[in-house]
């Protein structure tokens, strides 16, 4: 059943999802809530939101998070009240997204706040019962703080950001970074995003360090770049709940939330999907990525 569901969102078909998600609901039986690890923690039970006091917990990823705060409004619309528990790092964004009428910042122990009913953030489409309308991005739904003080970019080149690393979970997604020093096509300069790089790695792409760990400033470089080369990690999402233009890198088995197949994903119009053909192969996908940054740089 696992796998129908990943087929179903990667078929971007909804409803045989929630339907999938439903049946799983009604056949398991669940521990008591908030034990065991927090990602594996089924808050939600397929109670109803109407008119509750909702608290929504993040407990996975900040790509997840991102991605799925356009579900704010709608779920808003439903109930009486939001409060979003999320990571410390996305409070700045997350305070100011439309839906949200309180953001409090994720700890050990319980929140600081009153609630009627719990969910998990990833959980909210399916109680929604979301379909393509309330998924398909029509405009950026992230709003930045204040811009301040960032590192100037090279105005006389086509600006590139590169992200390359990923976390502990699923490493297939990372790029060999001596593989991106061939991106560096004439009138491009190639700017790093990434986290902790070592100064070996730099050198290897031949970029210029400008990451940051805090995500407003680094929302604001993603606006300051023409555009943003990036493996499957927090920074595709954000850059797509920006609406800035970004590649998406992607190995052969990616995840649920990008189509199998095809350069363009409903979740983020303004994203470009660069697919593996043969599992562990990155060669072929830089050179595919080379091509086309060749063909964009053409093109203004």
């Amino acid at each position: 059943m696992a796998n129908d569901w990943v087929e179903a969102m990667r078929a971007d078909d909804f409803a045989r999802a929630w339907a999938i998600n439903d049946c799983d609901l009604a056949a398991s039986s669940h521990p008591p809530k908030h034990i065991g690890p927090r990602h594996l923690q089924r808050i939600w039970r397929g109670e109803s939101l109407a008119g509750k006091r909702v608290l929504v917990r993040c407990y996975h990823g900040l790509g997840d998070t991102i991605q799925f705060l356009r579900f704010m409004p709608p779920l808003r619309g439903l109930a009486c009240g939001v409060t979003v528990w999320c990571q410390t790092e996305l409070l700045p964004l997350v305070e100011r997204t439309a839906g949200v009428d309180r953001a409090l910042a994720l700890h050990e122990g319980t929140p600081e706040t009153d609630f009627d009913v719990d969910i998990e953030i990833m959980e909210v489409p399916h109680a929604l019962k979301s379909g393509r309308g309330q998924i398909e991005m029509r405009a950026p739904y992230l709003t930045l703080p204040q811009k301040t003080l960032s590192a100037a970019i090279d105005r006389g080149a086509f600006a590139v950001g590169l992200v390359w690393e990923v976390g502990q979970w699923d490493k297939r997604r990372a790029v060999p970074p001596a593989l991106l020093r061939s991106l560096a096509v004439p009138g491009i300069a190639l700017y790093s995003l990434q986290r902790d790089a070592r100064k070996e790695d730099l050198m290897r792409v031949g970029a210029r360090d400008i990451s940051t760990s805090d995500i407003a400033k680094l929302g604001h470089l993603l606006r300051q770049l023409d555009l943003v080369i990036c493996v499957d990690t927090m920074v595709a999402h954000l850059a797509g709940a920006l609406g800035c233009e970004a590649w998406v890198l992607l190995h052969a088995d990616c995840d649920w939330r990008w189509p199998s197949a095809g350069s363009r994903s409903s979740w983020y119009p303004s994203l470009r999907l660069f697919h593996q053909r043969t599992a562990g192969d990155w060669s072929a996908v830089i050179s595919q990525v080379r091509e086309a940054l060749e063909e964009r740089t053409k093109s203004g």
